[in-house]
């Protein structure tokens, strides 16, 4: 994160987002800083550039004036971050000085940037002092919220000054004060269907890590690993269970029905010395068979207050999967059949998947609307 608006995070930011653009619209609008960026940002790639080389000559003396007086200002203010907020419009007249040192087109316009890297120092000092003990009255507080903007202010103290005082272990402390421990109880499916119901609730697994990691406030724990863990609280308990499981009702019907075609060639008759065809019509008893298997359930998801027991949430996610497959046999005639009746008659019995791949067909659309709800629960944690 670029919490002070270090120089190589705004130098990549603004040349990217403005590479194209002279900074006339934002020197116009008064925003001196950014006019400067883009201006520099298209000097490098067209160093003669008149409308950037003008937007730049009128800008940069501008912001640097601005940018000053802001610093001043703030130092001499009440503001209880007056420390950082001098900073950071310090950092921002050297984010402009490398910028143009990088440019030589925007050398020749400016060719003595000036820079405050010998002042930095202390004032980081300052500001990490400031942060530090309003990391410590946010974390006094004692509540969650608090707990994070205290996260918050003690690593910008850290981007400041590494292992300023005793930071990690307020880091640490903040930390978890601001983090919702959930265990995470699923309960097991059927033994038939152990392995897919591993896979699935393995795949709910890969899905809380990968989105819920060391950097968020919100972790998920199973409860082995929460005893092993020894964790300092546990405040939700979030448990998945599947209600009305069934796997593999398997339908079967037969259709019988009698087909025939007219005026098919059957054979050949002597009439009056010469061979002639024979048509009739021919006849054939078509069966079609069609196989049905049908496999549901529901998952439910409820998240309860660890601690009162008080229901959070309760969500349901049904799924469903239709496998279906149609083949056909026949006695008589195979020329009384259509060609669509020739191809099912080639077919062979079909069977339907094992039950567990049954379970994971129907498990699939459970998780994704599960891992969706669960995205939302937590969104402002």
């Amino acid at each position: 994160m670029c919490n002070h608006l270090s120089s190589t995070c705004l130098i990549a930011l603004l040349g990217v987002l403005t590479a194209c653009s002279s900074g006339k619209q934002a020197f116009e609008r008064g925003d001196y800083f950014e006019a400067v960026m883009q201006a520099v940002a298209r000097l490098r790639q067209n160093p003669d550039h008149n409308k950037s080389r003008e937007t730049l000559r009128n800008s940069y003396p501008m912001a640097l004036e601005w940018l000053e007086t802001d610093a001043k200002n703030q130092i001499a203010s009440n503001a209880p971050t007056r420390w950082r907020n001098a900073l950071q419009s310090y950092e921002k007249i050297n984010t402009m000085y490398e910028a143009i040192r990088q440019s030589p087109g925007a050398l020749r316009i400016i060719p003595n940037p000036k820079n405050y890297y010998a002042e930095i120092g202390p004032i980081k000092e300052k500001a990490a002092e400031e942060l530090y003990n309003a990391g410590i009255a946010s974390l006094m507080k004692g509540t969650r919220e608090d707990a994070k903007r205290a996260f918050y202010e003690f690593s910008e103290v850290h981007q400041y000054i590494p292992n300023y005082k005793d930071v990690i272990e307020y880091l640490e402390k903040a930390r978890n004060e601001a983090t919702v421990f959930v265990v995470v109880e699923q309960v097991a499916v059927p033994a038939r269907y152990n392995l897919s119901g591993s896979f699935f609730q393995d795949k709910i697994w890969e899905f809380l890590n990968r989105n819920y990691t060391d950097q968020g406030f919100v972790r998920f724990f199973n409860p082995v690993a929460a005893q092993e863990l020894h964790l300092p609280r546990v405040d939700q308990v979030m448990r998945l269970q599947f209600d009305d499981f069934s796997v593999g009702n398997v339908t079967t019907n037969e259709r019988v029905e009698t087909v025939s075609k007219d005026s098919v060639k059957v054979g050949e008759a002597k009439v009056n010395g010469q061979t002639v065809p024979v048509y009739n019509t021919v006849t054939a008893k078509v069966t079609t068979v069609r196989r049905e298997v049908v496999s549901q359930g529901i998952l439910s998801m409820i998240i309860t207050n660890a601690k009162t027991g008080a229901v959070m949430t309760h969500q349901k996610f049904p799924g469903r999967y239709v496998w279906n497959a149609t083949w056909a046999r026949f006695n008589g005639d195979e020329r009384a059949l259509s060609p669509q009746q020739i191809e099912m008659c080639k077919r062979p019995e079909a069977f339907p998947p094992d039950p567990q791949n049954l379970f994971l067909a129907f498990a699939g659309p459970i998780y994704d609307q599960l891992t969706p709800a669960i995205r939302e629960f937590y969104r402002n944690y």
